[in-house]
């Protein structure tokens, strides 16, 4: 149970860190920054999807032969379905952005920019609880040092992305407490989706392999929708494709390290 609790906290801790960084620095992170931060989250996400979410779920099946696929690729699909839908029912606004997503709404620019966020982060909890769910069961594939890898990396990933929300919160006129907590907030969702399916777990059984490729397809949502387009815009977009090429083979390491 402790290990369960630390690893739901992990990632929580590395947006804290990174939401941290808007007490040390005056100005907004150096674009330069931004593009290799954007790649290395992007980067850690894949990875984690790839080797910590769809193989599993495909191993889990193998005894199916040809078919073990059908449910990694059903719950990939779901996966993308799911966070276009979330996408397009929550107002949000993107960093960098005048221009509202989503329903129209009286929320605050702080607010929706939160949002924007919260949203992204909530595939990063599902993953950590899926997978731990998924080693506390005995799955194929899973074991509970991998559990611990995926949190760990979705954690230093955090860590940029922590400071790349905080950051523009404090350049929106916010003071710096409102902007580190607000930041934090933004990834409170991730320990409390992780809980969530966690505690599912039991009623989740039968269609892991579905739910474990489904937290891959909302991931991969975030990178092809968002962090990739923001981080291939502009100048300095070889830093992105180097911090993608980091951030990749740091998670791939860790999972095979540690699982």
């Amino acid at each position: 149970m402790t290990t369960l609790a630390i690893g739901l906290l992990i990632p929580l801790l590395g947006t804290m860190l990174g939401s941290a960084f808007v007490f040390f620095m005056k100005d907004d992170l150096p674009e330069r920054v931004q593009k290799s931060l954007l790649g290395f989250a992007s980067g850690v996400m894949v990875a984690a999807s790839v080797w910590s979410l769809l193989i599993p779920a495909i191993e889990m099946e193998e005894d199916k032969g040809a078919w073990s696929v059908v449910p990694a690729a059903v719950g990939f699909l779901l996966g993308i379905m799911f966070l276009l839908a979330l996408d397009d029912l929550t107002p949000h606004l993107h960093l960098g952005s005048d221009t509202p997503e989503g329903p129209r709404s009286r929320l605050s620019r702080t607010a929706m920019l939160a949002l924007a966020v919260t949203i992204h982060n909530l595939p990063e909890g599902m993953a950590v609880g899926v997978v731990f769910a998924g080693a506390a069961q005995g799955a194929a594939g899973l074991s509970l040092a991998s559990a611990v890898a995926v949190s760990l990396g979705i954690a230093i990933q955090n860590v940029p992305e922590g400071a790349i929300i905080s950051m523009p919160m404090r350049a929106e006129g916010n003071s710096r407490w409102r902007s580190f907590v607000l930041g934090t907030l933004s990834g409170v969702v991730e320990p409390l989706g992780g809980l969530a399916v966690v505690l599912l777990a039991s009623f989740l059984t039968p269609i892991l392999p579905y739910m474990l490729a489904f937290a891959a397809g909302a991931m991969f949502y975030v990178v092809v929708e968002e962090l990739i387009p923001e981080a291939s815009e502009g100048t300095h977009t070889n830093l992105s494709t180097i911090g993608f090429a980091v951030g990749f083979v740091l998670m791939m390491v860790l999972d095979v390290v540690m699982g």
